[in-house]
């Protein structure tokens, strides 16, 4: 890696938690600057513009999150432990989760939604990442025979999905875990109600 590149990924780093604390819109050139210890000139030597970078980060901030659910997944047995590994996931590293500003995926959507919507291709692309990762669980655990073969993976990795962001919107709201934990255990009531043959 040259020293621009260095650079570069030295700048994502530094500003990525930032951005999913404070928010895109209200994250200053003067907060990066903060932050990363460089002048106005060396970041934007290397970035177009803010949406750039913030668009970087925000990749940053998922692949960060989907490389530690992707451990959680592989190390499963069977497809009913790795849903409800990735439910758990986010019961087990609440802490860490609330302390770097949530949800990379939730936060960037609110705002791609209303008002950045140079932010929306790429939370798209990683919402559509999540979702893949959902139903290629769930059909797998059909194909296994573990699963019912009448279930829809599409619709049950899009509940899933839901009930995980709406649970940790809800939990970093109250200040409170225990909303992570009604997640869990409406996760787990569904796959064995719902689910399982």
């Amino acid at each position: 890696m040259g020293k621009a590149e260095r650079t570069r990924a030295f700048i994502i780093q530094k500003s990525a938690p930032l951005f999913n604390i404070k928010g895109y819109e209200n994250t200053s050139l003067s907060d990066i600057q903060e932050v990363t210890k460089l002048t106005k000139g060396a970041i934007y030597g290397n970035f177009k513009d803010k949406n750039e970078l913030a668009i970087a980060s925000f990749e940053y901030n998922c692949s960060r999150v989907f490389s530690e659910i992707e451990s959680v997944l592989a190390e499963a047995c069977s497809a009913k432990e790795a849903l409800l590994a990735f439910s758990n996931f986010y019961v087990k590293n609440w802490k860490n989760l609330s302390a770097s500003g949530g949800c990379p995926i939730l936060n960037a959507a609110v705002e791609a939604d209303d008002s950045l919507t140079f932010l929306k291709g790429s939370v798209r692309n990683n919402m559509e990442y999540i979702l893949g990762l959902l139903k290629s669980t769930i059909e797998k655990g059909i194909c296994s025979l573990e699963f019912r073969s009448d279930v829809h993976a599409g619709e049950y990795a899009s509940l899933i999905f839901s009930i995980v962001e709406g649970n940790i919107l809800i939990a970093k709201m109250m200040n409170h875990p225990k909303y992570l934990s009604i997640m869990d255990r409406r996760i787990r009531l569904i796959i064995e109600k719902e689910l399982l043959r």
